[in-house]
């Protein structure tokens, strides 16, 4: 068995982690990942497709994302498209990154909160 350490992949970018959140919930093509970020987002985070694809390309090499095989997610398939799916790694990944994205969070409310009780 081979162990991998995770932290070395840490922290991610935030479009990143905004990608694998998506395929958290499974397989999705291209065009499904952008429309999914941009409304979980509310709009704030708007990806053109070029940018997209570098982006995958870089999570695939990371080993975190892979070509989805079987494309179950939708009821209507298009041949021509190319899902993607996360990798076991890739869940790790993302698991860490929210557990060390929570700490943080939480390190910053404890400071607020003792500088209010200061103030």
């Amino acid at each position: 068995m081979i162990l991998i350490r995770i932290d070395r992949h840490l922290p991610l970018k935030p479009i990143h982690f905004y990608i694998l959140l998506v395929l958290l919930d499974g397989e999705r093509h291209g065009y499904g990942i952008v429309k999914e970020i941009e409304e979980r987002t509310h709009g704030a985070t708007r990806l053109e497709p070029g940018n997209l694809y570098r982006h995958l390309r870089r999570l695939m090499d990371q080993g975190f994302v892979e070509e989805a095989e079987d494309r179950t997610t939708e009821t209507e398939v298009d041949e021509r498209r190319i899902y993607y799916t996360m990798t076991p790694l890739g869940r790790r990944v993302t698991a860490a990154e929210a557990a060390r994205m929570k700490a943080l969070a939480h390190a910053a409310e404890a400071r607020l909160g003792r500088r209010r009780a200061k103030a």
